[in-house]
């Protein structure tokens, strides 16, 4: 009955999708980057400086996206957990809105779909539809060739796409480049940007004060009651949701304190999904109920013997790079369970034990590496990225000529650190500060800059306030003043 349906498929298919796509089934992983292009331009963070949540929140939905299609491209995977993805999608005359969506007065609407495809190919096709997107502005390098191209045939792009001023005209994407320059010409002063926003700050400031003392109170409460190493948010939610989440977990503790007693000694997240980060954080879900949030707690002895099994596999890729250590940096990689680093570990290990690099027993000691996507690299902060698909044969070579750079990188990365704390201190003392903090991607070189500026002014208006350095300027809902690292005078 289905070998019968294979030409009806056919013709459906010649009526969705772009000519060449047809004769081409897979994409590389450059052909989806360079066709998820407009898709990028829509939810990059970048676009949604004033919006500090809706920023975030595609933030970590790409590193999710990242990852997804990262696993697509090993080599002799056979499925993938279904991945539900939320992305904060920036509207332009092209797109249309279906009942669905919601439209966003602000000029953004909420986008939401799951991935479960098993190629490139689908996967991209299934986001640019999700997001209202077309799929025809997708080129080729010769029409005639690409009709003529036989059944089964893969094309590749001879080189990254740089779009032309008039792809934005045509399709009616704004260019990512025109829009910075023009945030960049309209970007005020930091003096008058404080001039204008230091009553909105403070009486925002003001009305969340006891909010701020009864979430102190609940958090040191908790972390006592339940023997806890640190209490933590992945996203910025306010002070009023993270009472609320902190109010939860106590009235679970109220009701079944025995289920919780696996907790000692951890650090509790509270995110999007429940279970265990690759740091070995319990990860509680906001969108979970107290049912699922006791099963959790119920398989942490589960978890805790994973968690030595991946500490042993890390020893085991350790020795055969010649020491070097095998981390995980929240800043640098995508947001990562627990299983899901496991699995990343331990497909890097087979690759390495194949090949044996020549590695000298401790030749590596006191360096550091993070798995990566692409090719290998030398971080600014001394850590060594390198792709879970990496040539083992060439990796030897890449690591020993950047040894010496490394090791200079980390000492200069402690170093900052030092000036970076003094510099914060010193602010927090001059401004009479009540906190002074940074966004995870604002670099220790970035901050210091910042603070080195900050205390040549005299700015009256910082007393009392709470100021996080980002990269824009924005007053939080509980008055959390966000000022941008490279401010102007």
């Amino acid at each position: 009955m289905f070998f019968y349906m294979r030409p009806i498929r056919r013709l459906c298919l010649e009526k969705i999708l772009p000519p060449w796509l047809l004769h081409s089934r897979t994409l590389s992983g450059a052909e989806a980057i360079n066709a998820l292009r407009p898709f990028y331009f829509a939810v990059h963070p970048d676009f949604f400086g004033q919006h500090p949540r809706e920023r975030e929140i595609n933030e970590n939905s790409l590193k999710k996206l990242s990852a997804y299609l990262e696993n697509l491209q090993k080599p002799g995977f056979k499925s993938l957990k279904p991945t539900q993805l939320t992305f904060y999608v920036r509207e332009t005359e092209q797109m249309s809105s279906d009942g669905h969506e919601s439209l966003n007065a602000l000029g953004f609407r909420a986008v939401t779909f799951t991935l479960h495809s098993r190629d490139l190919l689908s996967t991209v096709l299934d986001i640019l539809n999700s997001c209202s997107l077309s799929t025809e502005h997708i080129p080729s390098s010769s029409a005639n060739e690409a009709s003529q191209a036989p059944s089964g045939a893969q094309r590749t792009f001879d080189r990254p796409i740089k779009w032309n001023k008039t792809y934005y005209s045509f399709t009616g994407f704004k260019d990512p480049e025109e829009e910075l320059e023009k945030a960049q010409r309209m970007e005020t002063s930091l003096v008058s940007w404080l001039d204008s926003n230091e009553k909105n700050a403070i009486k925002k400031l003001n009305s969340s004060l006891p909010l701020r003392e009864e979430l102190d109170r609940l958090k040191n409460q908790l972390s006592h009651q339940l023997l806890l190493s640190d209490i933590r948010w992945q996203r910025s939610w306010g002070i009023a949701h993270r009472c609320g989440q902190l109010h939860s977990l106590g009235r679970l503790a109220q009701q079944n304190l025995q289920v919780l007693q696996n907790v000692q000694g951890c650090t509790i997240i509270f995110t999007d999904r429940s279970g265990m980060s690759a740091l070995g954080h319990i990860m509680l879900g906001t969108m979970d109920v107290h049912h699922q949030w006791t099963k959790l707690f119920e398989r942490l002895p589960s978890y805790f013997a994973l968690q030595r099994k991946l500490m042993l596999l890390e020893d085991r890729i350790s020795h055969l790079l010649g020491g070097i250590q095998v981390v995980y940096v929240e800043e640098l990689q995508p947001a990562l369970t627990l299983e899901e680093y496991y699995s990343l570990l331990d497909g890097f290990y087979s690759r390495l034990l194949k090949s044996r690099p020549p590695f000298h027993p401790h030749s590596l000691r006191g360096l550091q590496m993070v798995l990566d996507r692409y090719s290998p690299s030398l971080h600014e902060l001394g850590y060594f990225n390198i792709p879970t698909l990496c040539d083992p044969v060439s990796l030897p070579w890449f690591i020993f000529t950047k040894a010496a750079q490394a090791r200079e990188n980390m000492k200069r990365k402690d170093e900052l650190k030092v000036i970076e704390n003094e510099l914060i201190h010193a602010s927090i003392k001059k401004f009479s500060l009540k906190k002074l903090y940074k966004e995870p991607s604002i670099s220790s070189a970035q901050m210091i800059a910042c603070c080195e500026r900050l205390l040549e002014q005299s700015l009256p208006y910082l007393e009392g306030m709470h100021v996080c350095v980002s990269h824009f300027y924005s007053v939080l809902q509980d008055g959390d003043l966000c000022i941008p690292w490279n401010w102007k005078n």
